[in-house]
């Protein structure tokens, strides 16, 4: 399919009130939380609270890059700090110790503020908590690139950002590359198979989904944000071909009555790979926050067992430590 040119950066636009017309499943209903705290399965049990010492945390300094370099850092949960076309780009934001609704942090968030490049933009799945963390964004200056979900645009131009850009599925926009590189970097909103709500009184009145990042060069980054497993993956791969670099989540999915539709399990993400085409993948959405009832560590071992039982290359599975970083090999400008 053809890619959509560019839309304007910042333009004020109008949407639905809502986007139920979006889901592909439906939303969380009172049956479904009167069995959840019958059977009590939302939370791990006790016991899986000593899987947590073992959970990879390994802080480093984030690599150099020139403009031509992709590389990406694990902030941990959904939180990326993505080095593409020059640019800086953090993806979900979140550094706060604790989000509203679930326990304190597992793990530190692998990369301090203090030691971030300069963040030339910033990308946003969805309204939820733990994706969207007002907190952490207070802390950007307010003239940074935010590229949020249709009908988002609000929360942030509230907050004082003065460059917001919502966008629908399949719509771009985007930013000049970095100093040391020419032309552009494309910032495309993607479907997802999730939902948004944040309030009692704001359910689906935003749009949900993921980003694909491609520089002046055709390297590919594609964020999933949140998601469960289903049919966008083929058209995403299909619209967007070539993707390097596949950051899927791969926790909070048990019990899977409940969050089949919204979260992948790591069996559905290797899946999503091979449905994307893309080259490598990277796990997150694991070993930060305790959000359902999986043992910690289980999430990484089920998704090096599936990727193994599915014959794909080891190195083309970034299951990076929080904090670990990772480059894209043989398109940097030195090369």
């Amino acid at each position: 399919p053809t890619l959509t040119p560019p839309r304007p950066l910042g333009e004020t636009r109008t949407w639905p009130r809502s986007f139920t017309d979006r889901l592909t499943a439906p939303l969380p209903g009172v049956g479904m939380f009167a069995r959840m705290a019958r059977e009590g399965t939302l939370r791990a049990p006790a016991a899986a609270t000593k899987e947590i010492p073992q959970l990879p945390f390994e802080p480093g300094s984030l690599p150099d890059v020139d403009a031509g370099t992709v590389a990406v850092t694990w902030a941990g949960h959904a939180s990326w700090v993505v080095r593409i076309g020059g640019l800086s780009v953090l993806t979900d934001p979140v550094w706060s110790r604790k989000i509203l609704g679930t326990p304190a942090r597992m793990t530190p968030v692998g990369v301090r503020w203090e030691d971030l490049p300069k963040i030339d933009a910033v990308v946003i799945s969805h309204n939820h908590y733990d994706h969207l963390d007002a907190p952490t964004l207070k802390r950007l200056p307010r003239e940074t690139p935010v590229f949020v979900p249709a009908g988002l645009a609000r929360w942030f131009r509230r907050r004082g950002f003065t460059l917001v850009t919502e966008l629908d599925w399949w719509e771009a926009a985007e930013l000049p590359a970095g100093p040391g590189g020419g032309g552009r970097v494309r910032f495309d909103f993607v479907p997802s198979h999730h939902w948004s709500k944040r309030t009692l009184i704001d359910t689906c009145c935003s749009l949900w989904g993921g980003w694909v990042l491609t520089d002046p060069v055709g390297q590919r980054v594609y964020f999933a944000g949140d998601t469960g497993y289903g049919h966008w993956f083929e058209q995403i791969g299909a619209r967007y071909p070539g993707i390097d670099l596949a950051l899927l989540p791969i926790g909070a999915y048990e019990p899977r009555w409940m969050l089949r539709p919204v979260h992948t399990d790591p069996e559905e993400a290797v899946k999503a790979v091979r449905d994307l085409g893309a080259r490598n993948m990277a796990p997150m959405h694991w070993g930060t926050f305790m959000l359902s009832a999986e043992f910690p560590m289980e999430p990484l071992h089920r998704v090096r067992a599936a990727w193994a039982a599915a014959g794909r290359a080891r190195e083309e599975l970034w299951d990076l430590p929080i904090g670990g970083s990772r480059v894209l090999p043989g398109l940097g400008l030195g090369d």
